[in-house]
Formats: structure tokens, C-alpha cells, sequence
């Protein structure tokens, strides 16, 4: 029976073990989209802490930041890229270029700055609708004023055009390896300055931004490869927005799926653990007491009935707050003639309370002896029992005065004094 028990324990444990150990997930994105390996929120972020435009383009291509993950060219090299600026009047749009090979660029998104006559500025970072999808646009909302709109509209300010190309870089850039997509989204989200707000809107605010930059725009990995765009890479969203919230989504489900399958097999464990104690070890009910016997008990913790328990005696005594027991064996006790005798022929068995313990015992009577909340005090009465009398009380002598004394000597004497 032991090893039967053991045998199911381990049977058990180790089921249970493996089902735990599937249970490890790791929800990812199943396609990993172009569109995953530059931020605009970031950009929007580094942005606003920028002094000028070189200042900013410096921040984009730092090896120690790394901002960027974009390869598009596939050298296992994160490509460049360069900022130039296209103005007019109160309008400057910022043009994000990845440099691919010579004289081949590649727009991936854009930064419109306006300024309207009460010198209210707002900022509208776009994604290029190839990389990102129509209408992915983030408005930053910065909680100091950038260093920038001082620059903008200064009365010597010009157009900024990046000096840098394919194969000339800047002493500070150094190659790197791009990252996984997985890994750049963990990475990344450490260069943001979470105390801005970057709201996401799906309509741009000024319609000549749109003209502007369409007179330098530089597309040349869209035209070698028209049917790698967005809404070609992801048929049933429509940009980078939505393909955000679907993958929110399906995350969210395979998380309570696996949720769900983890309480279903902790169940299916803890029911095959509880199979083991079947026949067994016995039905509990209540609290376990160990040692149960078929004596009926009131107000006791429980029952537990079991073939195999430890005390397997026919009649035990359990103990409770208030109980009788009929059946539980009674203890022979003979004492010395000196202190009376004792008959176990009782059908009663002891009655214990919390009161503290009184032994009277009465030779006469079959009943067992009843303790009760008296102080102890011990009484026999025995036909045998010699009864000792009080000592006989002796009466102390009593004296006669002197007077009368003197008086008998003198009667006593027979004649007086001689002369």
C-alpha cells in the first residue's frame, strides 16, 4: 500500500512539473514588419532636446544611442541617415533620408513645423506612407520649449541640407549591426522622455507642408521595389497604427489563452493529486483528526474514517470540548485496604471538563469517578476502615489555695507548739 502511495505521489509531481514547464510563452510578433525598426516617438523625443538640426541628425546616427535600426539594403549594416529641411515663411519641413548607395536615398518619415500668428508651434512627426502606411502621424506636445523654434525663425536662419553621403560620414558615426526587431522595441523605449505627450492623429494640419515636401522627396527603394509597400507587407490594417493595436490585440488573447490553459491544467493536476488519497488514505470531512473510533462524539473537529490508520483499535477515546463515550474501556484500579476499594464494573466512561480535577471515590457505588471544579479533597469510607477516636481528654490537677493548706497542717499536728 506504501509504495502504491509513493509510486502515484511521483506519478503526480512529475506530470505536474511538465505541464508547468510548458507553460513558459513569450508572445512576439509573427511577421516582423519594416516599419518596426525606427520610432517615431522617439524621434519625436530626441527632437525636442535637439540645439539645431546638425545637433539633430547627430542624434539619430549615434552608435551609443542607436535610434536608428533601419537596414533596407540588406548589409547587415544599419544605414545612415540624413536630415535636410525644405522652408517657406512660418513652414519648415525636416526630411528623415536613409542613405542606401550612392545617390540612392530613401524617405522614412518627415517633421512639419508651423508657427501661426498668436506664435503658436506645433510639431506633426509623419511616417512615410511606403514604410509606415497613409496617415501615421504623431503630435508631440513637449514639456519645455525646444531649443529649436529659437532657431527657426531667426532673421539669419537657413535651410539646413546635410554635407553627408554614401561612403562620407561624419568622424563620430560608426557601423553597427541591427538589432532584432524584438530586441529594438525593448531598447528604444529607454530613449524616450515619457514626461512629453505624443498624441496620435490621422489627419495633417497644414496642406503646404504636404507641397513643400513633395518638391525634394527621394523614394528610390519604392520604385525598386513597388510591391514591398505597407498596405502590400499588411492587407488588413491600414498603417502602422493599426498593425500596433492588432498585434495589442492577438497579445492580449494569447495571453488569457494561456491563462485560461494554465488554471485548466492546474485543475486537471490538483484533481489527479487528490486521486491518490482515494481509498486510501479515507474520506475526510472537516478538519482530519487522526484516531477516530465508533464511539458517537459531539462537537468534535471531525471524522475520519481510514482502514489503514494508525490506531486501528475498535473503541478510542477522542478528545473534544464536550463528549460521551459509552464504549471506551475503563481502567481496572485496586487500591490498598487502607484506602478503600474500587469497582471498574461501570458502563460510563470518564467525563472530562475543564474545571479543575476532584477524585471522589465510593466503594458503594458502580460509577466511575466524576471530577468536578471543587478543590481536591480526598474522602474514604470502607467497612474495613478502622475509625480512630479522639484522645481522651484529662482533666489538669487543681490546686487548693495556701490558705487552706496551712489549715489542715495545723489540724493534723494533734497539739500546739510546746514551750
Amino acid at each position: 500500500m506504501k509504495t502504491k502511495f509513493i509510486n502515484t505521489v511521483l506519478f503526480t509531481l512529475l506530470t505536474a512539473g511538465g505541464i508547468f514547464a510548458q507553460d513558459v510563452t513569450t508572445v512576439r510578433a509573427n511577421n516582423n514588419d519594416i516599419s518596426d525598426n525606427l520610432n517615431l516617438q522617439a524621434v519625436a523625443s530626441i527632437f525636442g532636446e535637439s540645439q539645431d538640426l546638425e545637433d539633430f541628425e547627430r542624434r539619430l546616427n549615434d552608435p551609443d544611442k542607436q535610434i536608428n535600426n533601419l537596414d533596407l539594403n540588406g548589409d547587415n549594416r544599419v544605414d545612415y541617415l540624413r536630415v535636410i529641411e525644405v522652408t517657406e515663411n512660418n513652414t519648415h519641413v525636416i526630411i528623415l533620408q536613409s542613405v542606401l548607395a550612392v545617390d540612392t536615398f530613401q524617405d522614412v518619415a518627415t517633421i512639419e513645423v508651423e508657427r501661426d500668428r498668436n506664435n503658436n508651434v506645433t510639431v506633426q512627426v509623419v511616417g512615410d506612407s511606403y514604410v509606415y502606411g497613409p496617415n501615421y502621424i504623431y503630435e508631440p506636445v513637449y514639456v519645455a520649449t525646444p531649443p529649436l523654434y529659437n532657431v527657426f525663425w531667426a532673421s539669419s536662419y537657413r535651410p539646413y541640407y546635410s554635407p553627408w553621403y554614401y561612403g562620407y560620414y561624419p568622424t563620430y558615426y560608426s557601423y553597427w549591426a541591427p538589432y532584432p526587431a524584438y530586441r529594438y522595441r525593448n531598447h528604444v523605449h529607454v530613449h524616450i522622455n515619457t514626461r512629453n505627450s505624443y498624441n496620435y492623429v490621422s489627419n495633417g494640419r497644414n496642406s503646404r507642408a504636404v507641397a513643400l515636401y513633395n518638391t525634394r522627396r527621394s523614394n528610390d527603394y519604392e520604385r525598386q521595389h513597388p510591391n514591398n509597400s505597407f498596405t502590400s507587407r499588411n492587407g488588413n490594417v491600414t498603417n502602422r497604427y493599426q498593425l500596433d493595436q492588432r498585434r495589442g490585440t492577438l497579445a492580449t488573447t494569447r495571453g488569457t489563452r494561456v491563462n485560461s490553459n494554465r488554471a485548466t491544467r492546474n485543475t486537471e493536476a490538483l484533481k489527479t493529486s487528490d486521486l491518490k488519497n482515494n481509498g486510501t488514505r479515507g474520506t475526510m470531512s472537516g478538519n482530519t483528526v487522526r484516531n477516530s473510533g465508533t464511539a458517537p462524539v459531539s462537537n468534535t473537529r471531525g471524522t475520519f474514517s481510514n482502514s489503514s490508520s494508525r490506531n486501528n483499535a475498535a473503541s478510542q477515546s477522542v478528545r473534544s470540548s464536550s463528549q460521551v463515550n459509552t464504549a471506551a474501556p475503563a481502567r481496572s484500579y485496586t487500591p490498598a485496604a487502607t484506602r478503600g476499594t474500587y469497582s471498574p464494573a461501570n458502563s460510563a466512561a470518564p467525563v472530562r471538563s475543564s474545571a479543575p480535577a476532584t477524585r471522589s471515590y465510593s466503594p458503594a457505588n458502580n460509577a466511575a469517578p466524576v471530577r468536578s471544579a471543587a478543590p481536591a479533597t480526598r474522602s474514604f469510607s470502607t467497612p474495613s476502615q478502622p475509625v480512630r477516636s479522639a484522645p481522651a481528654t484529662m482533666s489538669a490537677p487543681t490546686r487548693s489555695a495556701p490558705a487552706a493548706t496551712s489549715s489542715a497542717r495545723q489540724g493534723s499536728g494533734g497539739g500546739g507548739r510546746r514551750n
